[in-house]
């Protein structure tokens, strides 16, 4: 194989033509190419007028001889009486069943929320105004709080096992360019596909989901060694015995972490971020990116902002939804939380995107492992306090937010949160250690995309759960201070977007594998 870069097609483009240009690269003829491979893609819109797509590609010429593709190598183990018990079925959980269960190892997964089609039907219910189900929700259920979203998969980690999670998206339903995409995303619709496909070949190995069922406590030997689990489901709790019990409960799991707390597993506070959704038209966004308006063969356009202010604190843009929405993101009652979706197609009238800001374990004002949690819950419960107690969402332009004036209505963005927006003014929800930053970055972000600057701009609030306050630590063995146990994934404090997590899954997965191969 040879890799050819730097190959350019315009948008729409055949990409049969790759084997012409590859070969006018290589000083051959398009017909002495046996093979391409799309290596990876990524969109140029540095020149307005003259926006392409620029490839890498791997080529096989005639005559040469095929290369094996990288396989993920998974042994074939023996099950013992008491299997692998994972709590949570988000991307950590989900990789880590899957990998149990093609060693043969026949994984049970507890999952405190429902299938992702009850699952969607409930949050689709709550968001038109309906009672919100704390087991069931956004945070919680099949696919994990990844699956309302936009579906990014790109991470800034780098691990030669994200091409195995790419390509499983891929083998599960997603677009086959996942695999080479600068940017793949799959959107909330595709995710839910792949997730479905994902758990019909774990139980076609042997492994088992209990969806509807929450980690209650743990069952410990006399050594202190996790042997087990007691599990709630349909209002009754029964012990599951386990031979490793691995923590991919996600970073909404309040309860869970009391729990372990309780049961004397060590963690520790740990930084996070906090913040607003920030909404714009999308097309004055792909206007704004692209210099004409966007047309059939473009992509929604999107952003990645950042500045550091002079005290050192960051504020930046996050999981931002190209024509999507704010959502409802809410798994406590009594609290309000937002976050972002989109569809597959990015076909929404708006574009938005976190607005966070850094905060530190300094920075709390509860103590304790998890007084970043609590903190949390503070906001959320003040920010439905605010605005009335029915899961609206506070709301303020832009405009009325840097000038400290309260909004009493929308300018031409109309926000997308469903149930509704209270209008008002965020500096009654978020704390100054937020506002001050948020207010002082804006100009600042406004310099490197002028959309930034725009009054009507819709901040919505509070963006809460972008990522863990609490780590439980763990050693090189993946366990933490309690043998067998397994902290996994976002919520434990080890990972950060669908992919990373996955990737922990997987490492977690070869952890309890090795156990089980030195028996």
């Amino acid at each position: 194989m040879k890799t050819v870069s730097g190959l350019t097609l315009a948008p729409g483009a055949d990409e049969r033509g790759l084997y012409a240009l590859a070969a006018k690269k290589l000083g051959v003829r398009p017909g002495a190419i046996e093979e391409l491979q799309i290596k990876r893609r990524s969109l140029d819109a540095r020149r307005k007028g003259a926006i392409k797509y620029v490839y890498t590609v791997d080529v096989r010429l005639r005559g040469e001889p095929p290369v094996p593709a990288d396989s993920y190598e998974i042994p074939r183990l023996t099950p013992r009486s008491a299997p692998p018990l994972i709590a949570g079925f988000g991307p950590a959980g989900m990789f880590c069943a899957l990998t149990l269960a093609r060693a043969g190892l026949r994984p049970i997964v507890v999952e405190r929320g429902s299938d992702v089609d009850t699952r969607a039907a409930r949050v689709a219910a709550f968001r038109s105004g309906g009672p919100l189900d704390a087991e069931c929700n956004v945070q919680f259920g099949e696919g994990g709080a990844g699956t309302f979203s936009d579906g990014k998969l790109n991470t800034g980690t780098h691990d030669r096992r994200i091409t195995h999670v790419l390509r499983e998206f891929a083998a599960h339903g997603a677009p086959q360019s996942v695999a080479y995409d600068a940017k793949p995303h799959v959107g909330t619709d595709v995710l839910a596909r792949v997730v479905k496909s994902i758990r019909r070949e774990i139980i076609s190995l042997g492994g088992e989901l209990r969806f509807d069922s929450r980690l209650e406590g743990l069952v410990l030997d006399e050594a202190g060694a996790v042997t087990g689990a007691r599990v709630t489901s349909g209002g009754l709790v029964y012990v599951q015995d386990c031979s490793a019990l691995v923590l991919a409960t996600g970073h909404s799991a309040r309860d869970t972490f009391r729990m372990l707390l309780a049961a004397g597993v060590p963690m520790e506070p740990k930084a996070f971020s906090l913040g607003a959704r920030i909404e714009h038209g999308q097309a004055a966004l792909d206007l704004a990116q692209y210099g004409v308006p966007r047309g059939a063969l473009l992509p929604a356009a999107d952003y990645s902002l950042s500045v550091r202010l002079p005290d050192g604190r960051g504020v930046y843009t996050f999981c931002m939804c190209p024509g999507g929405e704010v959502i409802a993101a809410a798994s406590e009652p009594g609290g309000v939380v937002t976050n972002g979706m989109s569809y597959s197609g990015r076909a929404m009238p708006n574009c938005n995107s976190a607005l966070l800001c850094g905060v530190r374990p300094e920075d709390f004002p509860h103590p304790g492992p998890l007084g970043g949690a609590e903190w949390q819950r503070e906001i959320e419960r003040r920010a439905f306090d605010y605005a009335g107690g029915n899961y609206s969402a506070p709301a303020q332009l832009a405009g009325d937010f840097l000038a400290n004036r309260a909004s009493t209505g929308p300018g031409s963005v109309k926000p997308s949160y469903s149930p509704g927006v209270f209008w008002g003014d965020l500096r009654r929800v978020l704390p100054g250690v937020i506002t001050g930053p948020l207010a002082a970055a804006l100009p600042l972000l406004a310099k490197k995309l002028p959309l930034f600057g725009e009054a009507d701009a819709v901040l919505t609030g509070p963006e809460t759960r972008s990522s863990s306050p609490v780590r439980i630590p763990r050693g090189e063995d993946r366990q933490c201070a309690v043998k067998n146990l397994y902290p996994c994934g976002e919520g434990p404090g080890w990972a950060g977007g669908i992919t990373s997590a996955a990737v922990d899954g997987l490492k977690t997965a070869e952890a309890i594998m090795a156990g089980y191969a030195r028996r």
